[in-house]
């Protein structure tokens, strides 16, 4: 068997199989880091969404917000600024695509807290032209809802009045001043008022990502398992076979 191993041929398939073991096991690490993301994502949701909500200052600083503070259910008290309104671009909601929007809170503080009021379907004139778009509160206004980190810049040059994500350093440089580390979407306001709809409830499904995981590490060591067993083939190894008995022909026992 060390004999046929050493072979060129037997050493080429060797060094492919181990290839491929490696590249396995390292895709089935990347499908459980996404799994874990998953799950911690799924945990933050559920411990966050119905919670009890804080003040917004106790979450949200000038600083980015946490990754383990999302999705905490916050409230805030000030006035819109409706004329610094932005629509986020290219946003879905149950399959159709349209804007979410932005209105900037400003604190009793002074701080600008952007808040997600919610999505509307793209105009019927196309997506250049603005829709119509409820407006918020006029006045005093107490809002309620998630705390949320801001998004990648896309690096995209949009219309006035539009952005390509809730990238908050583009939205402060529009609204002309500094804004919170992190953005609210809306459950509620009171005054109530005709509000854009509220975004869909967040998804807290792990997806396939441990089975395919598993998959993976199990793929692996099959690959190995396999290369064994052909080699032990070639080299005969456990494959002898016990001799079999002559066939006697009948002239010979005829002349026997």
């Amino acid at each position: 068997m060390l004999r046929v191993l050493l072979t060129p041929r037997w050493l080429g398939w060797l060094a492919l199989a181990a290839v491929v073991a490696i590249v396995c096991t390292l895709l089935g690490q990347w499908q459980w880091s996404r799994y874990e993301d998953k799950a911690a994502r799924a945990d933050r949701i559920e411990a966050h969404y119905e919670a009890d909500p804080v003040p917004a200052d106790e979450v949200l600083t000038q600083e980015r917000l946490p990754t383990e503070r999302q999705w905490t259910r916050v409230t805030a008290s000030g006035e819109y600024l409706p004329d610094e309104q932005l629509l986020v671009r290219n946003r879905p909601l149950e399959g159709t695509y349209g804007y979410e929007v932005l209105v900037p809170l400003r604190l009793e503080g002074g701080e600008l807290l952007v808040v997600d009021r919610g999505w509307v379907r793209n105009s019927p004139k196309g997506a250049d032209v603005a829709p119509e778009v409820p407006s918020p509160p006029q006045g005093p206004v107490t809002i309620t809802g998630w705390a949320l980190q801001g998004e990648p810049d896309l690096g995209r040059d949009l219309p006035a009045g539009q952005v390509a994500s809730i990238h908050l350093p583009e939205v402060a440089d529009r609204v002309g001043g500094p804004v919170l580390g992190g953005y609210v979407s809306l459950q509620s306001e009171d005054p109530s008022v005709e509000r854009p709809a509220p975004l869909e409830v967040p998804d807290t499904g792990t997806g396939p990502h441990l089975a395919y995981a598993i998959q993976w590490w199990l793929v692996g060591p099959a690959v190995l398992v396999l290369y064994v067993v052909a080699l032990r083939r070639e080299a005969g190894v456990g494959g002898t076979r016990a001799p079999r008995e002559k066939k006697v022909r009948i002239w010979d026992e005829e002349d026997g």
